[in-house]
């Protein structure tokens, strides 16, 4: 036989014996087994991410200490499930692996016999092959028993990392929320107003207002177009009282329609008329669902710690027109404000 054939023998025993490497970690299901227990980790820690969550100030969505729960009930049952069919599907297939292992031992001891041992690198080939497609599909099945569950899960941390995103994001804000008024939701946004320099930074929802906070570096200078300096820029550009906005429109956009948008209509005694946000990996139909449930009041309804009435009250009784010059008072009074600004003589009105 010449060289070419017997080196090509010899690479085909060294691939058959690397498959076969994969394959005894693989029989063991040694990914399913890290898998179950990420996923027990992840479920064991969703109560106290929670608990968490409202040490830090989100009051919103009540049933979230019960989902937390209730999930780890779920998994918990189901986990000895999984972990019995495991243990049973990976003895079965430590049977069919020593069988595979024999007939590549074979092929390896035989390699000085290149005729003998092509007949048996067939063999060999085809027996590692099968029983790869069996594992599969050990894995795939098993994977069936819980995906459902894993997806319940996966759904829930993702919306936790948000709001856990979010109140980071304003422990960093350069502005306060109002003594009564509490963050509902953020995403990294881009005010669209048509400049070459749109500014980029954080979209704030919370209960009584829309506001987007420019957070982001800018080149301050440049040499032969590359950056060589930046600055750290972070400033409020935007604020809105959820009165005032009169129409949210989400709508795609880009080459793939993978760009989410939304644009704000706003009320005549607005600050602007208008207001168009790129959102950043967030659905811009969820945003548009979440603003028309803030203006309905509804996050109002779902809290876990009551609304202050006291301050309520006091929004409600403002005076409708300044005292000083008895102009109309036409902007909104929220809760937690303690004065308001007459814009027509600049009197300062205590509430």
């Amino acid at each position: 036989m010449s060289k070419e054939p017997a080196d090509q023998l010899a690479s085909a025993i060294r691939n058959l014996q690397s498959k076969l490497d994969s394959l005894q970690s693989d029989a063991r299901l040694t990914r399913l087994r890290d898998e179950i227990e990420d996923l027990t980790t992840t479920v064991s820690g969703l109560g106290q991410r929670v608990k968490q969550l409202r040490a830090r100030g989100y009051v919103f969505e009540t049933a979230l200490q019960g989902t937390a729960e209730s999930l780890a009930q779920q998994w918990a049952t189901l986990r000895g499930e999984v972990s019995a069919r495991i243990e049973k599907e990976a003895a079965a297939l430590q049977w069919d692996l020593r069988t595979v292992e024999a007939q590549v031992k074979q092929v390896v001891d035989r390699a000085g016999d290149p005729a003998a041992a092509q007949s048996l690198l067939t063999k060999a080939q085809a027996a590692v092959e099968t029983l790869e497609g069996k594992v599969k599909a050990v894995q795939d099945s098993i994977r069936g028993m819980y995906d459902n569950a894993q997806s319940e899960v996966n759904q829930f941390v993702t919306h936790l990392q948000r709001v856990e995103w979010m109140l980071a994001q304003l422990a960093e804000a350069t502005f306060q929320l109002l003594p009564t008024e509490a963050g509902i939701m953020a995403v990294s946004a881009k005010w669209v107003k048509g400049d070459k320099d749109d500014p980029r930074g954080v979209l704030y929802l919370t209960d009584q207002r829309l506001l987007f906070e420019q957070k982001q570096e800018i080149a301050t200078k440049k040499v032969l177009f590359i950056t060589t300096q930046k600055q750290k820029v972070q400033q409020l550009l935007f604020e809105v009282p959820l009165g005032q906005i009169e129409k949210v429109v989400a709508s795609r956009k880009g080459l793939l329609g993978h760009e989410d948008h939304i644009e704000l209509t706003l009320a005549p005694e607005a600050p602007i008329p208008t207001a168009h946000f790129h959102l950043s990996g967030q659905d811009c139909n969820w945003w548009q669902g979440l603003i028309g449930r803030a203006k309905a009041g509804e996050f109002d309804q779902d809290r876990v710690v009551p609304l202050d009435q006291a301050a309520v009250e006091k929004a409600k009784a403002a005076p409708d027109r300044c005292p000083n010059c008895r102009a109309p008072i036409t902007q909104p009074v929220l809760r937690g404000m303690d004065s308001i600004k007459c814009q027509y003589c600049g009197h300062v009105i205590r509430l």
